[in-house]
């Protein structure tokens, strides 16, 4: 049961959406909102698969922000999942986030996306321009300005993940919008993402960031097993999937180099997350066209809740 807020200070609480193109720079906010990686992120569309709860505390609030796979045209069975999970999140949330990159032109997909958040029930609706750092005052004004046409937006907000700037203002404005409320979560809970999840999540933006373009949304990852030796050592095995045969190969690299680095780089994250040293076995196996395989899409915990 969650906990009651004390009865001599009101206490807000409640879920804020974050929905936008692929590369709008959802998962980086997450990240940068809770203060430590708990989300995949990647230069690669649909680096973000799964919808995934975060949880900010602060001493007079509690605020659940949804991370949601990027808004895009679907080309598979894969990509219609993660669309039905993204726009399903703008459902029972007490506010709705659009996020817009401020160095992308906005087009018709803002205007999509924008459509569906005037269209939800959501009492409160953000306009969030991200990526300031990489444009000028005048451009991302003129973005902000330019998405405002297409939505009914209560607030707007320019921010830099990458540098802070206004991600703490941004976590304070959702927040003052929250209905009063009791604690959902456990102050120690950063994530409603399982540790299997997590893992999963972090060896994929190592072979997305790795591969590049190569085979990037070919490739799925499995975490088949997390044994703890002690508090401090944890043994973890992690399968990736691929579509082809010649794909398995470029996974693995010339002489096994590429899973490697995969694994070294995807190790130090897991470290960092579960803060005790980790030997992490990959293997690579082919699942031919799992993409337009409904069956294997919920195997892989990447179908969209109803």
């Amino acid at each position: 049961m969650p906990s009651e807020p004390s009865p001599d200070k009101p206490f807000r609480s409640g879920f804020v959406a974050l929905v936008g193109r692929p590369n709008a720079g959802k998962s980086t906010l997450l990240n940068a909102a809770v203060g430590h990686k708990v989300a995949a992120v990647s230069n690669v569309a649909q680096t973000t698969r799964r919808r995934m709860r975060a949880v900010i505390n602060t001493p007079s609030s509690q605020l659940v922000i949804v991370d949601t796979p990027g808004l895009h045209k679907p080309k598979d069975a894969l990509g219609k999942e993660l669309n039905r999970s993204a726009l399903g999140s703008l459902s029972d949330v007490d506010a709705v986030a659009m996020l817009v990159d401020a160095k992308a032109t906005a087009g018709r997909g803002d205007e999509w996306v924008a459509g569906h958040v005037k269209a939800c029930d959501a009492p409160y609706k953000l306009l969030v321009i991200t990526k300031a750092d990489l444009v000028t005052p005048e451009v991302a004004a003129e973005q902000m300005q330019a998405v405002r046409e297409m939505a009914d937006f209560d607030d707007a907000i320019v921010v830099s993940a990458q540098e802070g700037f206004n991600v703490d203002s941004f976590v304070s404005l959702v927040s003052a919008h929250m209905p009063e409320g009791p604690k959902w979560f456990p102050d120690d809970m950063a994530t409603d993402a399982t540790d299997e999840d997590l893992v999963s999540e972090f060896v994929r933006e190592k072979a997305f960031r790795n591969l590049r373009q190569e085979i990037p949304h070919s490739l799925a990852v499995t975490c088949d097993d997390i044994e703890w030796k002690d508090d401090e050592h944890a043994s973890i095995t992690a399968t990736i999937l691929v579509e082809r045969e010649s794909q398995k190969g470029i996974v693995i690299g010339a002489g096994g180099r590429m899973i490697k680095k995969i694994g070294t780089e995807a190790r130090r994250d897991i470290e960092r997350l579960f803060d005790a040293k980790v030997y992490l076995d990959l293997s690579v196996r082919v699942q031919p066209a799992w993409r337009r395989d409904k069956n294997e899409i919920a195997r892989l915990g990447l179908e969209a809740e109803d």
